[in-house]
């Protein structure tokens, strides 16, 4: 006969992929998601029977976030350089299913760095309702809030993130091929390909917690341009290993030095040029990502 704590930790096991999802999605932080999930068993450990398990952990882990999320904008605003969310490789199910191009954009650094702009609550329904197909009814009992005050922090959410919410408009396939091209030309200095590549308004962001990385963004093709071309000057690149990965439900660019994540490197792409650079260098930030690797 089966005990009401292994039952238990069976329900939790089953529910965590999408918890995790629901608190990276909400944090844009793999490490703080963890730490919310985890949190989260203990309180589902220590209660008593629930009707509805997956509702109860929604909202306990909807709640950990926007608690945590206070002092986590406290402590962007005082980081140093850009800010980029923590990489995730997804292609092992990591952040749950991303069947859909709507699925693959919610867990895609760019709409994660525009949540940044959103409130708590209004991060939470967006997340709840966009990724998760919750209804407003749902997300109300969630955020102990009015089913009409979910539909309008859904409406302000939208508006905030207005025209700058791009919708991804290649497939799959053509956006890895892109990524291997830019990957190529990088490495060999190819300066023709990169400039036929770089769109005229792209922009190049990089988050080295500090140091190691450029503290603001470089703006336009001709300084994206020769940024990109020294990667392949720096004296470190003859013993970098490169490779293609998913990242946050696209591909992106691994760069290795032995088994050592050094860096990854996302672009995004408009009208089939590459618009948005962004690398991430900080240890920090990739250490979720390195640990998927061992």
């Amino acid at each position: 006969m089966t005990s009401p704590e292994t039952t238990a930790i069976a329900v939790f096991t089953e529910q965590r992929p999408r918890l995790f999802g629901l608190a990276y999605r909400l944090l844009g932080s793999a490490s703080e998601a963890e730490d919310m999930v985890q949190e989260a068993f203990l309180r589902w450990s220590q209660a008593g029977p629930v009707e509805v398990p997956a509702a109860w952990l929604t909202k306990v882990v909807t709640n950990l976030c926007l608690n945590q999320l206070a002092s986590a904008r406290r402590r962007r605003e005082s980081y140093v350089g850009p800010w980029l969310p923590e990489p995730v490789l997804t292609s092992d199910g990591s952040l749950g299913p991303l069947e859909t191009v709507e699925l693959r954009e919610s867990v895609s650094l760019g709409i994660l760095i525009l949540l940044e702009r959103l409130s708590p609550l209004e991060r939470a329904v967006f997340v709840l309702r966009e990724a998760f197909g919750h209804s407003h009814a749902e997300i109300g009992e969630s955020l102990d809030v009015a089913e009409e005050h979910s539909r309008q922090l859904h409406r302000r959410a939208v508006a905030h993130l207005g025209r700058e919410r791009k919708r991804f408009d290649i497939d799959h396939a053509q956006h890895r091929r892109i990524v291997e091209r830019f990957l190529a030309a990088t490495l060999n200095g190819d300066v023709a390909e990169l400039e036929a590549m770089l769109a005229d308004d792209v922009v190049a962001w990089a988050d080295g917690g500090g140091a190691t990385a450029a503290r603001r963004p470089v703006l336009g093709h001709d300084r994206v341009l020769r940024y990109v071309l020294g990667f392949s000057a720096r004296p470190e690149a003859a013993g970098v290993r490169s490779e293609i990965a998913e990242i946050n439900g696209q591909p992106a660019a691994l760069f290795l030095l032995g088994r050592e994540l050094r860096a990854v490197v996302a672009v995004e792409i408009s009208d089939g040029r590459v618009s948005t650079v962004r690398t991430m260098v900080s240890p920090v930030k990739l250490a979720f990502a390195a640990a998927q690797l061992m």
